[in-house]
């Protein structure tokens, strides 16, 4: 085990600074009052009579008389949330032996380690206390942490957290020696880099980067220039022609429809000629600040958990400042054993599991961290400063503490800072593209210049106070990440986006998870926008900023979206069976007009989307664009069910739930376990009803072979001229648009037939065989290149010669 070793001598009798003395009455400040919580506050979270209990760790592992303590609050019942949601400077460490307790004053806040000396009479607690059957936030009678510790110091009701105090002592010290370079500020927080992300991407990529927004302006003003021009044709064919071009002006719609998103995006991505200035922060030395870790979990398996922890324990961080809770939502007894063992060496670690009753709302992961918020507490020491939370299978890097918390030190205004979520076992190609790479690197970037960086849903660091002020964690939220930070941001508070890659997590890896995460995460963030207005107006968003009103306006409305786009689908393979020309024009002249505009508007997209993929890489930004169309029928579904019909004609507010029953998980991306194809195309296909994919994909391949047929049929053979205009006007207008749908909603079918294979976890990893503490392997953290992206690729150059094949076309033959 490796720990740090203080300079203070230890004294036979560990000192336990800010032990709480709770009086009787109410605990909780938020208890009685939203706090402008539109969710309604959280002062009772649905549970009646509470047994705390602490538990004394007995055991002989060459110790001696050693012996720790681990919280353990015991509750019930097994509902929770979905499991699926989801450079280091060191100074040298020095083995803490289990069983003592440093007591050196930090300067800040401390707390006792869970120990007593060796030599020492144990104490030995052969009874647990009772709580009074009302709600967390107004106990009465003494705590069981009071009956064990001292109590020297009273934290009232409505405490505030001055967490930016601690900077007070922090700024006058010198930089370690470690940190003794010409680029290091005087002070505790060490300025490692002018930017937070320049080991992540640098050089030629940066320079180009730099004219996203002018390559973004130019590429919207030609597609809106083609569009208005195509308008403007159908318009005049018709009056030439004295007919209706039914066909065309659905194919417009349809274009426009499957646009809007990237024009949206693009409104946005503009926003990026606001260079981002956040600079790679350290916090430096062993005075530094309190905080409680949360790894919330509920049925995840026991391994991935304890490997969470493991390396949440093994921070490069002063061990008396900060404390690791397992906040347990399934109460399960295999983890909390394992918690209980690495409590041993940790003794800094605790397990909380709360009690649920059935019937009465729990409010899922939201409601887990509030009640670890009210039970730190009542903790020896009392609530840390700052509180970070971790999800179930989310390994942070050992810096991951010393990272963030300088954002927040340096500015008392800012409540949450928050680092990116990336992932060890994403498969090679990432076919359903579960990575966030493009989230990550691009978009929150963007924000985070504009000041609206979201809360990424783990590896976040929050202030207290902050938390106080919005009432906690907003129940009635599948998105509580999005809500808080929004509510924050509504309040007058700022977020920050540390762009450092400081942890890896897994994604769900089979194709029901993944539908059943993804469309959670939209419902929520839709949910968060009703009740906050849009962020358009209303008191929680009344301090917001106009980039922050229009940031939280975009992202839902791209979220219901998804319902118009989905209808749209429906028309293409109808105008191809129809057979009427997608393209109207009245003379060969408008004709080459769109053509050459049609390819100015596809060449300065192609220049676009490289650029502005920079960050995350082109490959993943391309899987992005996919995603979009496959994915849209899944969120449509369960938007229009969560919102708009009523329970009695199916509506229920969920995540995607397959059709059916299934017998069992298909296993698909175990080489040896997985099931056979046709068992996974009926699942896919039936269960998760990606019938619909391949239904659409194979009905616009017949209807653009029947028009493709009747331009053969219907026009001179020797006349190639007639013929190739009578193909690109009736199914293949460049730049191919069909080909790219098709061939995106083909992915649920291509991945039930060929699914990515992927080793067992733990050859992912790196293991220390002193410790057990393990981190992905370099090689894990990155996406390799598969068949699949060189398959769209290919698809991608295709669609794009073809584009300046008609274009060069047009100048001999028009």
């Amino acid at each position: 085990m490796s720990a740090y070793y203080h300079n203070s001598p230890y004294g036979n009798n560990p000192q336990y600074a800010n032990n709480g003395h709770y009086p009787n009455g109410n605990n909780n400040s938020n208890s009685n009052s939203t706090n402008g919580n539109v969710y309604g506050g959280n002062g009772n979270y649905g549970y009646g009579e509470e047994m705390v209990e602490f538990d004394v760790l007995d055991h002989d592992h060459g110790y001696g008389n050693d012996h720790q303590y681990l919280n353990n609050i015991n509750m019930n019942d097994n509902n929770g949330y979905d499991p699926n949601e989801r450079s280091q400077v060191r100074s040298p460490p020095k083995p803490i032996r289990p069983g003592l307790s440093p007591t050196e004053d930090m300067g800040s806040p401390g707390w006792p380690l869970a120990a007593t000396r060796r030599g020492h009479d144990r104490q030995h607690v052969d009874s647990f206390a009772s709580v009074s059957s009302t709600p967390a936030g107004s106990r009465s009678g003494t705590p069981a942490f009071a009956r064990y510790f001292p109590a020297p110091v009273q934290y009232q009701n409505n405490q505030s957290f001055q967490s930016h105090q601690s900077l007070t002592a922090l700024v006058d010290q010198p930089p370690s020696p470690l940190y003794a370079k010409d680029w290091v500020q005087q002070g505790s927080i060490a300025r490692i880099h002018d930017r937070d992300d320049a080991d992540i991407w640098k050089g030629w990529r940066r320079v180009v980067f730099r004219f996203v927004p002018f390559l973004t302006f130019a590429n919207t003003a030609l597609y809106l220039f083609y569009l208005g021009l195509r308008i403007a044709c159908v318009i005049l064919a018709q009056r030439a022609e004295h007919a209706t071009f039914a066909g065309a002006w659905i194919f417009i719609a349809l274009e426009v429809s499957t646009a809007i998103p990237s024009l949206m995006h693009n409104c946005w991505t503009m926003w990026s000629v606001k260079e981002r200035h956040r600079p790679k922060l350290r916090l430096t030395g062993d005075d530094c600040p309190t905080v409680d870790v949360f790894i919330t979990c509920c049925g995840e398996e026991d391994d991935v958990v304890i490997d969470t922890v493991h390396a949440a324990c093994d921070q490069d961080y002063p061990m008396d400042k900060f404390r690791v809770i397992v906040l347990d939502d399934a109460k399960s007894s295999s983890l909390e054993a394992s918690t209980r063992q690495l409590a041993l060496t940790y003794p800094n670690l605790h397990y909380m599991a709360r009690t649920k009753i059935p019937g009465v709302p729990h409010h899922f992961k939201a409601g887990n961290l509030n009640y670890g918020l009210e039970q730190t507490r009542l903790m020896p020491g009392g609530a840390g400063q700052f509180m970070a939370a971790l999800d179930a299978d989310m390994i942070p890097e050992q810096q991951w503490l010393r990272a963030v918390l300088p954002h927040l030190l340096n500015d008392p205004k800012m409540a949450l800072a928050c680092p990116p979520q990336l992932f060890y076992n994403t498969p090679p190609s990432d076919p359903l593209a579960q990575s966030l790479d493009f989230f990550v690197h691009v978009i929150e970037p963007v924000k985070d210049a504009l000041g609206v960086a979201w809360c990424t849903g783990s590896g976040y660091v929050v202030r207290r106070e902050a938390l106080d002020d919005i009432g906690n964690f907003p129940l009635g939220s599948l998105a509580e990440d999005v809500a808080t930070s929004t509510l924050m941001l509504g309040k007058g508070w700022k977020t920050a986006y540390v762009h450092e890659p400081l942890q890896f997590g897994t994604v769900p890896e089979d194709f029901g998870g993944h539908l059943k995460q993804r469309t959670r995460w939209a419902i929520g963030t839709v949910d968060t926008a009703f009740k906050l207005k849009f962020c358009l107006y209303g008191d929680a968003v009344k301090q917001m900023t106009g980039a922050q009103r229009f940031s939280g306006f975009l992202y839902a409305t791209l979220s219901l979206y998804t319902i118009l786009l989905t209808a749209s689908l429906f028309a293409i393979p109808v105008i191809l069976m129809w057979g009427r020309p997608l393209v109207a024009y009245a003379n060969d002249e408008q004709l080459r007009w769109l053509i050459w505009a049609c390819f100015a508007a596809t060449m300065a997209n192609r220049l676009c989307e490289f650029a502005l993929f920079i960050p995350a890489g082109y490959h993943t930004g391309q899987r992005g664009s996919r995603y979009q169309l496959w994915m849209s029928p899944y969120i449509a579904l369960c938007i229009v069910r969560s919102f708009f019909l009523p329970s009695w004609l199916g509506g229920q507010t969920q995540a995607f739930k397959p059709t059916g029953s299934l017998g069992s998980a298909l296993e698909e991306r175990d080489p040896k376990r997985r099931k056979n194809l046709i068992r996974r195309l009926w699942t896919i296909l039936v269960n998760y009803m990606a019938s619909f994919h391949l239904a659409f994909v194979y009905v616009t391949i017949v209807g653009v072979c029947l028009t493709s047929y009747r331009c053969f049929y219907t026009q001179d053979p020797a006349n190639f001229r007639n013929i190739f205009l009578c193909l690109i006007t009736h199914a293949f207008w460049p730049p191919l648009t069909f080909l790219f749908i098709c061939t995106s909603l083909w992915t649920p079918v291509s991945y039930a037939i060929d699914p990515p294979s992927m080793p067992d976890r733990e050859e992912l990893l790196q293991r220390d065989p002193k410790t057990g503490v393990a981190h992905p392997t370099p090689s894990s953290k990155k996406i390799a290149f598969g068949g699949q992206a060189a398959w769209f690729e290919l698809e991608y150059t295709v669609a794009t010669a073809f584009t300046i094949f008609v274009f060069v076309y047009s100048f001999f033959y028009l």
